[in-house]
Parts: C-alpha cells; sequence; structure tokens
C-alpha cells in the first residue's frame, strides 16, 4: 500500500515533529516521487528564510513564577 503524503506531514518533518516510522516513509517517498521531493525543497527553502527568533520572558515574569513555585513547594511541606 502506498502511503500518500500531504505538505502537513513534510511541514511536521521540516520540524522534526514526526514519528520515526513517518520519517522513514516521507525520506522513501522523497527518493521516489518527484513532486513530493519539489515541493518539500520548497518547503525547506521558506523554512530557511524565516528569521530566527528567540523568546525569552522579562525578568519581571520569571520572579513571580519562581515566588509562585517557592510557595507551593512549601504548602506541600506543610
Amino acid at each position: 500500500m502506498k502511503q500518500i503524503f500531504t505538505t502537513n506531514h513534510l511541514v511536521r518533518y521540516l520540524y522534526n515533529e514526526v514519528t520515526v516510522s513517518e520519517r522513514l516513509g516521507i525520506e522513501e517517498a522523497l527518493t521516489r516521487d518527484f513532486g513530493l521531493f519539489e515541493a518539500y525543497n520548497e518547503l525547506k527553502a521558506a523554512y530557511q528564510m524565516l528569521p530566527k527568533v528567540t523568546f525569552s520572558p522579562a525578568p519581571g515574569t520569571l520572579k513571580e513564577i519562581l515566588s509562585y513555585s517557592e510557595g507551593q513547594a512549601v504548602e506541600r511541606h506543610v
């Protein structure tokens, strides 16, 4: 039975969000299906053009989270 992979599968593959069996299936399909390979290359090129963004919470937010966590730990030990 031939597996049909969609754009959604390829996006998940790009972001390493597939299972091992899905990964193997997609990689095999990419070697056999030129249309799928072209679609993957287009998605990969678009993915590489996305800005690399990192997010960091504000220091005050971290302080509030740590304070809350400490309060929860104290309540559990009482």
